[in-house]
């Protein structure tokens, strides 16, 4: 085992006891002092509609000459990203604690995830009057479908940091920013069920060692949805109304996507309809695939009790590669947005100890949508984490057997490195 691998295995730690060891390491200068490095850099967030709706423009100019910018979603998330994140590298610093009041305040954060909405739209109607017209390529229809749908993908991760926030506005303009994915449901379902129930067998979310994508991908999106209106029934009921109501904020969300999709078949016909359909499936599937690499095998164990302990750094997968994170808002320090989820972007931090992936999101889309490809990056990632506990594991239970026979030799070589290293460090602290 490689000494990279073995830096990821870590004990069951509390998240106390992680946080103190890590805040030292934020920043040797005062709070009042320190200013954020990345602070314009964040503009890339919102920076992505305007890359796709300016390469639409481009190839809406010269149809002919500039073909491959209808292509450009895709070659942006899973090429252009994963090549920079391998470039430029990790970038592990933290806000020092003293300076997390003042980052949370400031509103030109709020504004810059604001700010990808509106040029989100535009960019999805120009992409929808493309894909419409009669002289466009089907090649060409395909490549636009799949970069508005990219983009819109990318757009959930906007909804996903205002929807975490509490006031109405907000919560309003996360479901906007879903709605062309028709994934509003995910606003309810994330705060109030995935976040409760994450690393657990009983969470839709939150994909089972052994698992491939593709078949995470119906009991996600199935699960999800049941979810989501069985906690807004609930919600409902405490308030004694029904489901059909206006204050149901599922049908709210659900009213706002036949809207924008409504509206946009108005304008630019009903030759729209089909690439609207795709790219919002496609877009939605980015998040899946997001939710698939993140909890990968990893389960909270329960106490004496029965009950599941509490959500700490260990339960989640991170990612320090720098381009990605400022594109998704650093969603790759997910272990901090578990723990602290209504923390905004610029505030979140990196746990040295918690569980990390060979590289940032982007590049892990497409070893989850092959799975032999992803089992040899991940399995044995996730045995090294538990330090060949193969009882810790959330197995997918279809294959639970077939892979606990699998890997049994290589656990117990992982358990045994495990001891001896403990071993060893007793010895030296008895020394």
């Amino acid at each position: 085992m490689n000494a990279k691998t073995r830096d990821n295995m870590h004990s069951q730690a509390t998240q106390t006891a992680v946080e103190s060891v890590n805040a030292p390491a934020a920043s040797s200068k005062p709070g009042k002092d320190w200013k954020d490095p990345k602070r314009y850099l964040w503009l890339m967030g919102p920076a992505l509609p305007g890359i796709g709706l300016a390469a639409l423009a481009g190839y809406a100019v010269a149809p002919k000459k500039l073909r491959s910018l209808a292509w450009t979603g895709p070659a942006l998330v899973h090429g252009v990203i994963p090549a920079l994140d391998r470039a430029i590298g990790e970038d592990k610093s933290n806000p020092p604690e003293s300076a997390v009041k003042t980052l949370e305040q400031d509103k030109y954060y709020d504004r810059i995830v604001k700010a990808f909405i509106p040029t989100q739209y535009a960019m999805t109607f120009m992409g929808a009057w493309l894909a419409s017209r009669k002289n466009t390529p089907l090649a060409d229809k395909i490549g636009i479908t799949l970069t508005v749908g990219a983009i819109n993908g990318v757009g959930i991760n906007t909804a996903h940091e205002l929807g975490h926030k509490s006031n109405k506005l907000n919560k309003l303009m996360a479901m906007a920013a879903l709605a062309p994915t028709g994934y509003t449901h995910f606003v309810v379902e994330h705060n109030f069920g995935h976040h409760k129930r994450v690393a657990t067998p009983e969470d839709p979310a939150s994909s089972r060692m052994g698992e491939s994508f593709w078949k995470f991908l119906p009991r996600t999106v199935v699960g999800g949805i049941k979810s989501a209106v069985k906690i807004e029934k609930a919600r409902l009921a405490r308030k004694d109304k029904g489901f059909w109501t206006l204050d149901n904020e599922l049908l709210q969300g659900w009213a706002m996507s036949a809207g924008f999709f409504g509206a946009t078949t108005l304008i630019c016909g009903p030759r729209a309809v089909p690439f609207l359909a795709a790219q919002a499936v496609y877009g939605a599937s980015l998040l899946e695939t997001v939710n698939y690499v993140e909890h990968y095998g990893l389960l909270r164990q329960k106490d004496s009790k029965g009950k599941y302990q509490r959500t700490q750094p260990e339960h989640s997968w991170n990612s320090n590669h720098i381009v990605t994170n400022l594109f998704l808002y650093q969603l790759q320090r997910h272990s901090d947005h578990h723990a602290h989820p209504t923390r905004s972007f610029q505030a979140l931090r990196h746990f040295e100890h918690a569980p990390q992936l060979p590289g940032g999101y982007a590049s892990m889309l497409l070893p989850a949508y092959l799975p032999s490809w992803w089992y040899e990056m991940m399995d044995k990632r996730v045995i090294d984490h538990y330090e060949g506990d193969l009882s810790k594991i959330n197995w997918d239970p279809d294959r639970k057997e077939e892979l606990m026979n699998k890997y049994a030799d290589y656990a117990a070589a992982v358990a045994a490195e495990a001891k001896n290293q403990k071993d060893s460090s007793s010895s030296e602290e008895a020394a």
